[in-house]
């Protein structure tokens, strides 16, 4: 079979081709090197069929193939799919470390330790002014200041108690603002369920949408932060997405989105229902301590007033399960109904002097402690969480280097496209001037 003369001319058409496609692949990957989530494609090149010569087309009858040139075959999303489980994995372990230590950072706020508005402070001053009222039990300004002081210690009691209470419902409308119809993870769910149809259809006509492969994964990322994520690639174009606990049933597949069941959801989810949940909660728990405290310096103070024939000196309510005392501390007493002594020695102010001492007792202990529990668990959340944030950032980095955009090597990809488009135009023009002798001046003689 006799070879076209224009059989040169496809050839190097066909290297032009996918010489400018190349360029064109490098400048998308250029374009979007500072783009979140973007991966770095490449177009694969391959030689494109050879021209079969039959037997005895050619000299000895062996047949023979000509190279026909390049095709690009595809466009590849450079990618790689097991970084991508360990950075979900990574970033569902951060989610929930960094939700638990925003929460305990706010409760540790709440306590105002140490300051001259916190409880310590508070109880010093409370101390201090049954000292006081030992030294001149008649003076009427002394008995007003412990009032004034015993009113303030409550009112911190109950300060720190609300304020601790926000705390949990933050957390809590936090996660129902996450998990409810319309919330954030929702609307991620049903965008993954869109692209997923989307992309399977691209998928099915051989296309490659790699693009919007990208925003279907950077959404997983955004999800494993809230939560457990689970992705089994169908291997149609589509994935499917499980949220929560590995015995949930997925919540994205074929047919569509469905609500997520939420078992054990990990992540942010996770931290949060641990900080607000009631009973049991991590909120809940500091909030019983502090009351614990509340109680028992309401009980020791009473129990020594009233050891000299005088009313309680706080009240409280105490309700269990949820015996929240801090929040329903107040002072019992007037200035005049206060009871400085047992009545054993006239003068003497015994009782004002013993309740005095109760400084660094057993109720001062406890506050002490309560406060270095919770200094010390917030200290553990931030280390966890510096922790998970250098773990996500190290598989974070080693993604980039797989995913990422290096404008050296697309500089260096565009001057090696670049020559080969200019090779192939050289060979294009070379094949026009041999073609313009033959069909122009073949035959004419001393042309």
């Amino acid at each position: 079979m006799p070879i076209s003369s224009f059989y040169g001319l496809q050839t190097s058409l066909r290297g032009l081709l996918a010489q400018q496609r190349a360029l064109d692949t490098t400048g998308h990957n250029i374009a979007n090197a500072s783009t979140t989530g973007y991966s770095r494609q490449e177009a694969v090149m391959a030689a494109s069929p050879a021209l079969v010569i039959p037997s005895g087309a050619v000299q000895g009858g062996a047949g023979a193939h000509i190279g026909s040139g390049v095709d690009v075959q595809a466009y590849r999303r450079v990618r790689d799919g097991f970084l991508g489980l360990q950075y979900r994995a990574q970033a569902t372990r951060l989610g929930e470390e960094a939700g638990r230590s925003e929460g305990l950072d706010r409760a540790e706020l709440a306590l105002a330790e140490p300051s001259d508005e916190g409880i310590n402070k508070q109880l010093s001053e409370f101390w201090d002014a049954w000292s006081d009222l030992a030294n001149g039990a008649e003076d009427g300004s002394a008995r007003q200041a412990l009032i004034e002081r015993a009113s303030a210690l409550a009112g911190a009691f109950g300060t720190v108690d609300g304020q601790l209470a926000l705390v949990g419902s933050q957390a809590a409308s936090e996660f129902s603002a996450l998990t409810a119809p319309g919330g954030e993870i929702e609307r991620i769910g049903e965008e993954i369920a869109l692209l997923n149809d989307t992309i399977k259809r691209f998928v099915t006509a051989g296309d490659e949408p790699n693009d919007l492969m990208d925003q279907r994964d950077l959404l997983l990322d955004r999800l494993a932060r809230l939560g457990q994520t689970s992705v089994v690639d169908v291997g149609d174009g589509s994935v499917e997405v499980t949220f929560g606990g590995p015995g949930d049933p997925p919540m994205v597949d074929n047919t569509g989105y469905r609500a997520p069941a939420l078992s054990s959801p990990g992540g942010r989810l996770e931290a949060l229902r641990d900080l607000s949940a009631v009973p049991g909660g991590l909120i809940d728990s500091y909030r019983l301590e502090l009351s614990a405290v509340a109680k028992a310096v309401a009980d020791a103070v009473n129990t020594a007033h009233t050891s000299g024939g005088g009313p309680a000196f706080f009240s409280y309510t105490d309700a269990p399960p949820a015996s929240y005392v801090a929040s329903t501390l107040t002072v019992a007493v007037s200035a005049a109904n206060i009871q400085t002594t047992t009545g054993t020695e006239s003068g003497a102010n015994d009782l004002a002097l013993r309740i005095g001492e109760l400084r660094d007792d057993a109720p001062d202990r406890s506050y002490r402690a309560f406060v270095a529990r919770v200094g010390s668990e917030v200290r553990d959340a931030r280390r966890l969480e510096a922790n998970g944030q250098a773990l996500t950032d190290a598989v974070q980095d080693r993604r980039e280097s797989v995913a990422g955009v290096s404008l050296d090597e697309e500089m260096g990809n565009l001057v090696l496209f670049q020559r080969a488009y200019q090779a192939s135009s050289r060979a294009m023009s070379t094949m026009d001037e041999m073609l313009d002798v033959l069909i122009n001046r073949t035959g004419r003689v001393g042309l």
